[in-house]
């Protein structure tokens, strides 16, 4: 499928940049984020994607490296990728990460104790992290692939939203299936009922298996329609970070004559 230039760059500029990696070092995130701030190196006229996403200990090195743009610098939290922490381990990990200059936290929830039925704990680490980031976009991870039914993972998406959950993430891309069609509608009626409910627009980041224009195009149209309106940074991600290889080769083959 080929996308028009305009889909294309739309896509680029709703992806967050990811590496989380145990090899990561502080010259790889460099790296990360010079192809954040400039996706494509052959064409000025491209803009950054919306975000890196980082671990909390390489913080300090993404926020240094993308001062000054548009790119924002997400960490994750939550003892990631599994979420089994405690609840002050999680506050403690997201007031450094945002100390050290990160303006978005993808919090891990622990999806195996709310699977268990530890329901109220879901909500109770979201609320604690929530009222510790101030401010700060939350994206929550629920890891809808390991939650498997749909009530399950519609049941986890409102007691995060209830939390004060800004973004609901279909999964940490780690271990366990990812993103799907079926989870993220799932996630997004939960986000359009829970912003007629209450007053508060909030979105989905799709994360896990998103890897061609195609995949992408998918979603975006998925967001614009439960959104009634177009999708922005604030309301819609993608977590993808092989899709930026494949969004820029798609832009470079459209310019050839």
């Amino acid at each position: 499928m080929s996308l028009p230039r305009e889909r294309l760059v739309q896509l680029l500029t709703l992806t967050d940049l990811t590496s989380l990696e145990l090899t990561d070092t502080p010259e790889t995130i460099a790296a990360l984020c010079a192809r954040a701030r400039r996706p494509d190196p052959t064409d000025s006229g491209v803009p950054p994607v919306a975000a890196v996403c980082v671990y909390p200990w390489l913080v300090k090195v993404a926020a240094a490296e993308v001062a000054g743009t548009s790119v924002a610098v997400a960490s994750v939290a939550g003892n990631f990728p599994t979420g089994v922490a405690t609840i002050a381990e999680k506050v403690a990990e997201t007031e450094q990460a945002i100390a050290d200059g990160a303006t978005e936290i993808d919090l891990v929830v622990d999806h195996v104790a709310f699977a268990s039925g530890a329901e109220q704990a879901l909500f109770e680490e979201v609320a604690a992290v929530r009222a510790a980031s101030a401010g700060v976009r939350l994206k929550v991870i629920l890891e809808t692939g390991a939650l498997g039914a749909p009530e399950r993972i519609r049941r986890a998406a409102d007691l995060a939203l209830d939390a004060g959950a800004d973004l609901l993430k279909t999964s940490t891309g780690k271990g366990h299936p990812g993103a799907s069609p079926e989870a993220a509608g799932i996630l997004w009626t939960a986000a359009s009922e829970y912003a007629v409910r209450r007053g508060r627009r909030v979105g989905v980041k799709v994360s896990g298996g998103v890897r061609t224009p195609a995949d992408a195009l998918t979603y975006l149209e998925q967001a614009e329609t439960a959104l009634g309106a177009a999708a922005t940074p604030a309301t819609f991600r993608i977590g993808a970070s092989a899709l930026v290889d494949a969004l820029v080769t798609a832009l470079v083959t459209a310019r050839r004559p």
